[in-house]
């Protein structure tokens, strides 16, 4: 890993690995990622993650869900919000990917979550990156 975007970085790891057809996917552990990672599992993007350790250093292993005789995709992930350009939605404003079929995951006040959980709570963040 060499860029400065940790989460543009895991997003591309992750989107390579699902484009190339790999069943499972090491992604670096930080308080970020894992975070990203609790929620693509909750949400059923992602089928199961483990903690890896390599040399003292600690990665997710991600063991991606696909769809059977397909050829596209099956995760599609958009970072929104960049180090050079900060996009913040209050909780009324907050995008619906796909009628509500995707997810917006948010970084707030009270931790990373979706666009779901940031509504019922009423509170708004820093737009970090679509799924769906």
């Amino acid at each position: 890993m060499v860029g400065k975007d940790t989460i543009a970085d895991i997003l591309t790891l992750i989107r390579n690995a699902d484009m190339n057809r790999k069943r499972t996917v090491q992604i670096p552990l930080t308080n970020i990622t894992e975070n990203i990672v609790k929620i693509l599992l909750r949400e059923g993007f992602v089928e199961n993650v483990r903690k890896h350790r390599e040399s003292n250093k600690y990665f997710l292993v991600l063991t991606l869900r696909y769809r059977r005789r397909s050829y596209k995709t099956f995760l599609n992930l958009k970072r929104i919000s960049t180090p050079g350009l900060r996009i913040y939605s209050n909780y009324q404003k907050i995008p619906k990917i796909l009628g509500g079929m995707g997810i917006v995951i948010l970084s707030t006040s009270r931790g990373i979550m979706t666009d779901r959980e940031a509504r019922l709570e009423r509170i708004g963040g820093e737009v970090l990156c679509y799924i769906w």
